[in-house]
């Protein structure tokens, strides 16, 4: 497996008006927690990696494969609407006016102390992701019973995490993937049952609520995103289709595999925060490098 990075993120994230850092602590939860990205991402990921009869089971292994790839992305989504959830937290000033107080009165002070403002792997209480959460059992029924309960653990904590928050950065995120997790679900749901005969479509939505309750998600079910299945890839793991075909059981349109990934948005361009010394290069530093990078180019 190689991957290719493309310099977009999934979606544009709209820029934040005002900092929320509070709802950044709980946006951490969808990243670094027991369901969040991190989660889905490396359980996918050692499991594409240790996949058995590939050849034989094509399908199902090009499956896992490409909505790795998708996780990717969502880890780099989430980790942006933490940062944009953080910017503006504190204002630059002279040290011993103590420019960052008011950081000490915020829910998670590691994305003062440690980290600059930005995302970290861990979850809403600062507790650290670890590789325990990963579940590969090598038996491919299991593991696709598994992830269909991840994701429904994973859409759980979203929706939870969306009634704690009304900043609009936060929600624009939580819109997405709310969509993108429910055919995340679907497609296991529909891998097991192509696997086993049994239909465990007939369980969803859990929770039982469709998102389209949910403004930030609505938009982008009236866009067909619940409807596509992604390969990540021009040249390969097309055969996702012998999965992932039929109707969608909510309002019964056909699915479709789309060779490639999603358009996408810009990625944020995060300004520097000096009373967190980062990223630490002034004006001067600046140019002396922009010199030194002119030289190296024989220019």
């Amino acid at each position: 497996m190689v991957f290719q990075r493309i310099d977009r993120l999934a979606i544009e994230l709209p820029k934040p008006k005002y900092a929320d850092p509070n709802a950044a602590a709980a946006v951490q939860e969808l990243l670094g927690g027991r369901f969040g990205e991190m989660s889905t991402l490396n359980n996918y990921l050692f499991q594409s990696f240790n996949f058995r009869q590939k050849k034989k089971l094509r399908p199902f292994y090009e499956l896992v494969a490409s909505i790795t790839a998708e996780e990717f992305g969502h880890v780099e989504l989430v980790s942006n609407a933490i940062n944009l959830c953080l910017t503006g937290s504190t204002h630059p000033g002279d040290p011993d006016t103590a420019p960052m107080k008011d950081a000490k009165d915020k829910r998670n002070t590691y994305h003062f102390i440690a980290t600059a403002q930005t995302a970290f792997p861990g979850d809403s209480m600062g507790k650290a992701w670890t590789g325990e959460y990963v579940f590969n059992s090598g038996n491919l029924i299991l593991d696709l019973l598994h992830n269909f309960f991840l994701e429904c653990g994973a859409r759980t904590h979203k929706m939870r995490v969306y009634e704690m928050t009304d900043h609009p950065t936060a929600r624009e995120m939580i819109g997405y993937l709310l969509v993108r997790g429910g055919v995340h679900i679907l497609a296991y749901a529909k891998a097991i049952e192509v696997a086993t005969g049994v239909d465990v479509t007939k369980l969803l939505p859990i929770p039982k609520l469709d998102n389209r309750v949910f403004d930030e998600a609505r938009k982008y079910e009236d866009q067909g995103v619940h409807r596509r299945l992604y390969t990540f890839s021009d040249r390969y793991y097309k055969e996702i289709v012998r999965i992932w075909q039929g109707t969608h059981p909510s309002d019964g349109q056909p699915l479709e595999v789309v060779e490639g990934a999603p358009q996408g948005g810009a990625i944020p361009d995060l300004d520097e925060v000096p009373e967190e010394f980062a990223p630490g290069i002034s004006a001067e530093d600046f140019f002396e490098i922009a010199k030194r990078l002119q030289r190296s180019a024989g220019l």
